[in-house]
């Protein structure tokens, strides 16, 4: 397949907002390509590269000019030679490493189209946004392929993949679902929630539910056969080497033939307090000796959902089954906090529910989630019957610089730069966010921020620090590349504040009081 013809579609897509237009287009792509070409497809219109990181960044990008199209002007590259492209710059290492991404950049752009060098840098950048997200490609995949997606989606939730899943039921037709059901030892994707703004709404959307504590650790899966145990994070990936913790709790377990779902924390030895996330993710990344990370920061798993059990799938059984199968399991220090609601309607009970999240949070972890206890699991997918509830921190900050947009946000300022006051009258940076912000937004401060403006070396604009931002975020993390020493965690544009002066933005001691 032409990758002009991936370009074609990914424009599409962009200009309706019909999701049953979307799929239709998606749908005639993946009849038209190859079934081995149906992952890339996938992949690319979700502006991902198979790949992974390629060392293609702005410092690369910032140097490459589209060139001219070529005299003919008609399309050549395919996707297979693009992809070997991608996968050329992924291992370009060593001595003169930057010249030979530039120079293999330029040359993919040399033998592309108008259309395509666009797309190519917008899926470089990582700017390809639009909307063809998995959800939808799987839809598409259904029409093209002829198969019902309740069943396509199914086979994508056991097995982990849709590119995998799409590449069988393409090439051999429905009867190719049959062989994807959840196995012990292949990790799936776990099921995500999406969020409520507090327990009593959580509480009245789901009816009898679980509450439980939302823990501020690494999401783990953790596989038991017999005296194997295989550990895979929130992406899949194979850590079980780094957590000894892990698959020694797993071998304790009272039955055999497990498929678990939890988080892995780290607990202050004197206080029991959570110790930072930060902490966790680099002792999970940590390439020391797993020893001597082990003593440095000891890990504890938790768990809060179990797939299967004694070889017995349990995905479509209800919540408040699998807590069961969970409980017989596993002792109760190695299990979730949760209360349960009955009777969502009992002014007691959801003061209950209130009052358990405050003391969550009093315990030091970040919030809960509110789980309906009939419920299936639904992996890979971010379910309605999970819902997330976390205290939401606002925060008044300047902008002191914001950097040119590039794919659908060329010709804007887009990431912001952002400061609190210091005692000195200063602005002391924080971070950086190009969250949140509309459109609309988009130009009223490309606009305003250009007035502003007092350098510009082509890739970030210094400005006045005049004008405030309101921001929303999760919390604190420990930084040492800002000079307060923290940064923001999932910052986001609520509003712009033109009526507020900088001397009344929040302060450094303000965001520190917030940890």
């Amino acid at each position: 397949m032409l990758l002009a013809r991936v370009a074609e579609v990914s424009g599409q897509v962009a200009a309706t907002s019909a999701r049953s237009r979307k799929i239709g287009l998606l749908a005639g792509l993946f009849a038209e390509a190859e079934p081995e070409e149906s992952p890339l497809v996938i992949a690319y219109l979700s502006g991902r590269l198979p790949q992974g990181r390629i060392g293609v960044g702005w410092s690369v990008l910032k140097n490459v000019l589209p060139p001219a199209v070529p005299p003919a002007g008609q399309p050549a590259l395919t996707l297979s030679g693009t992809d070997a492209t991608m996968t050329e710059l992924a291992a370009v290492a060593g001595s003169g490493a930057q010249a030979r991404r530039l120079g293999l950049v330029r040359d993919l752009l040399a033998a592309a189209t108008l259309p395509e060098q666009e797309f190519l840098l917008r899926l470089l950048s990582g700017e390809v946004r639009q909307g063809a997200l998995d959800a939808v490609a799987l839809e598409g995949v259904a029409t093209a392929a002829d198969v019902p997606s309740e069943d396509l989606r199914r086979a994508v939730m056991l097995e982990g993949s849709l590119p995998r899943v799409a590449r069988a039921v393409l090439a051999e037709g429905p009867s190719a679902l049959e062989a994807f059901t959840l196995r012990v030892g292949s990790p799936v994707q776990p099921m995500l929630a999406h969020t409520a703004g507090s327990v009593s709404e959580a509480v009245a959307a789901l009816g009898p539910c679980a509450v439980e504590e939302k823990l501020d650790g690494i999401r783990i899966q953790v596989h038991r056969r017999g005296d194997e145990v295989r550990v895979y994070t929130r992406s899949l990936d194979d850590i079980t080497d780094r957590l000894p913790e892990v698959v020694a709790t797993a071998l304790e377990a009272a039955g055999d033939r497990l498929v678990l779902d939890g988080e892995v924390i780290a607990l202050d030895p004197a206080t029991g307090r959570p110790q930072a996330f930060q902490d966790i993710a680099s002792r999970v990344g940590s390439r020391v000796d797993v020893s001597t990370a082990r003593a440095a920061l000891p890990l504890s798993p938790v768990f809060f959902d179990v797939l299967a059990a004694d070889g017995e799938v349990l995905v479509d059984h209800p919540g408040r089954e699998r807590h069961a199968v969970l409980a017989r399991l596993l002792p109760e220090p190695l299990r979730v906090r949760r209360t349960v609601i009955e009777d969502p309607e009992d002014p007691a009970a959801v003061d209950a529910a209130e009052r358990f999240f405050r003391d969550t949070l009093a315990r030091g972890h970040e919030g809960v989630l509110v789980k309906a206890v009939d419920a299936p699991y639904v992996a890979g997918r971010r379910g309605r019957t999970w819902l997330k509830v976390k205290p939401v921190h606002t925060l008044d900050l300047v902008v002191l610089a914001a950097e040119r947009g590039h794919g659908r946000r060329t010709g804007f300022l887009s990431n912001l730069h952002l400061g609190a006051r210091a005692a000195d009258g200063t602005f002391v940076m924080l971070g950086k966010t190009f969250k949140g912000l509309t459109d609309e937004m988009l130009r009223w401060q490309t606009e305003r921020l250009t007035g502003l403006a007092v350098s510009d070396d082509g890739h970030t604009v210094h400005v006045r620090p005049e004008l405030v931002v309101e921001v929303a975020f999760d919390g604190l993390q420990r930084s040492t590349r800002y000079p307060a020493g923290v940064t923001l965690r999932f910052a986001r544009v609520v509003r712009h504040r033109p009526d507020k002066s900088a001397t009344e933005a929040d302060t450094v001691e303000t965001v520190l009081a917030t940890a």
